[in-house]
């Protein structure tokens, strides 16, 4: 590889590393209703695990209520069980056809613990960049130790895979900075 293809590589693992920082915060409940909330809920079909979102269409009619409507009526049980078992703390209602979850408003409290959540996400996710960047600086190291890359090239491309480096935390921080901010308005 040369210093290139390892930048081009750094900067698309970090991408995909932010990425699924979004997909993990859309899991985590805001004031209002959003599809995303429940979208991932992994619910037991035929003995397999699979996510809420292949089984069911996910509406959000009101700022306040989620419907979910199995196309095959059958599961309806199993999902509301998996509603119910779920950390997110909603109580969903089967009327036979469908499944409707009104979202209470959040307690001071339990804004606080979901901020605190998200956080942890931003955390683990900045951890994944510095491993990137310590996996790309070891490639570095070993192109300049095969001659393929000269001292002032590897040197080059240790500091472009640090900015890279500051620009996905920096993106990491925003956008959980963003959410925290959703989960804590009233």
């Amino acid at each position: 590889m040369n210093s290139e293809e390892i930048i081009e590589w750094t900067r698309k693992k970090m991408e995909s590393t932010l990425s699924v920082l979004e997909s993990e915060l859309k899991g985590i409940r805001t004031g209002r209703a959003s599809a995303g909330l429940v979208e991932h809920i992994k619910v037991s079909y035929y003995g397999t695990d699979t996510p809420l979102k292949q089984l069911a269409t996910i509406a959000v009619p009101e700022s306040q209520s989620i419907v979910i409507k199995p196309y095959d009526p059958s599961i309806l049980k199993e999902i509301e069980k998996c509603i119910l078992q779920s950390d997110l703390g909603l109580n969903p209602h089967n009327d036979g056809k469908s499944i409707r979850v009104n979202l209470p408003p959040l307690s001071e409290e339990r804004r606080k613990k979901l901020a605190s959540q998200a956080k942890e996400l931003s955390e683990s996710a900045k951890v994944s960049i510095r491993n990137i960047r310590r996996d790309a600086n070891k490639h570095i190291d070993k192109e300049e130790e095969d001659s393929t890359l000269t001292e002032d090239d590897a040197e080059k491309a240790r500091s472009k895979v640090q900015d890279i480096t500051h620009s996905y935390e920096k993106k990491v921080g925003e956008t959980v900075d963003k959410k925290t901010e959703e989960i804590m308005k009233f």
